[in-house]
């Protein structure tokens, strides 16, 4: 299965125990991994300027890196959320032809699903990988 991890689990995976952190080490592992450079540039900015940790030191950063399959986004025809960061996470999953999103973002949630591609959160993702 292809999967698009949002920035807000990886952030969530980096900072405290629990779903995000338990997803990454394990049923993502089974997975491929899909990203953009404007998605791995938002989570090195925001591991270093909201956080203070230096992305080529952060673990998970570099795991990310190196297993995350690099795409270029799509252009979307119309704008979809509110927030362009939100339309980027789209256009990669678009891109990659993903299966799912996971991510922790109220208004991507709200979607459920766009362009065929699933839209979950990390819970439902662990519950239940296939749904």
């Amino acid at each position: 299965m292809k999967l698009v991890l949002d920035t807000n689990v990886i952030l969530s995976a980096v900072l405290v125990p629990g779903t995000c952190r338990e997803l990454l080490k394990g049923r993502a592992l089974l997975h491929d991994w899909f990203t953009s450079p404007g998605l791995v540039a938002e989570l090195a900015g925001k591991l270093e300027q909201k956080l203070g940790l230096p992305p080529e030191r952060t673990p998970l950063f570099l795991v990310y890196g190196h297993r995350a399959q690099l795409v270029s986004p799509l252009t979307l025809s119309a704008r979809v959320c509110r927030d362009p960061d939100d339309d980027l996470v789209l256009a990669t999953a678009l891109a990659a032809q993903a299966d799912i999103i996971i991510t922790g973002d109220r208004d991507l949630l709200t979607l459920k699903s766009h362009g065929g591609v699933r839209i979950r959160s990390p819970r439902q993702f662990t519950d239940n990988p296939s749904a």
